[in-house]
């Protein structure tokens, strides 16, 4: 199992490894359409442990509603998860995103900026 696995397992208390990839997580997500990846393939890229990982923005898009963690099957948690990998990429001092660069902000959620915004300072 790769380190940053091993890492994300350890801050989140979840198994990612549970995960069958049912697609609920991403079904009931309110912003899986601005995502890059929907959470299920996220939890996928987890499981893998590659390189990938570390190019994806779906998990600074998600907006911490939990109605992931609320309908998964297998107690996997996708949101719980993000939120650890999250963490570990602040923790190294890596800005993911900028806010003054992203497109079509008007488009996107309130919920889903002030959320971005939070997840990024501190």
């Amino acid at each position: 199992m790769k380190e940053i696995v091993r890492k994300i397992i350890s801050i989140s208390g979840r198994n990612p490894f549970l995960c069958y990839q049912c697609g609920l997580c991403s079904a009931v997500c309110p912003v899986v359409e601005y995502m890059d990846t929907p959470p299920h393939k996220v939890v996928k890229l987890i499981q893998l442990g590659g390189e990938e990982l570390k190019r994806i923005k779906s998990i600074w898009y998600c907006i911490s509603c939990m109605a992931c963690v609320d309908r998964c099957p297998r107690n996997v948690g996708p949101g719980i998860l993000f939120e650890a990998f999250r963490l570990l990429t602040l923790r190294r001092g890596i800005d993911k995103v900028d806010l003054g660069t992203l497109e079509n902000i008007d488009k996107v959620p309130t919920i889903a900026v002030v959320a971005l915004a939070r997840k990024t300072t501190g």
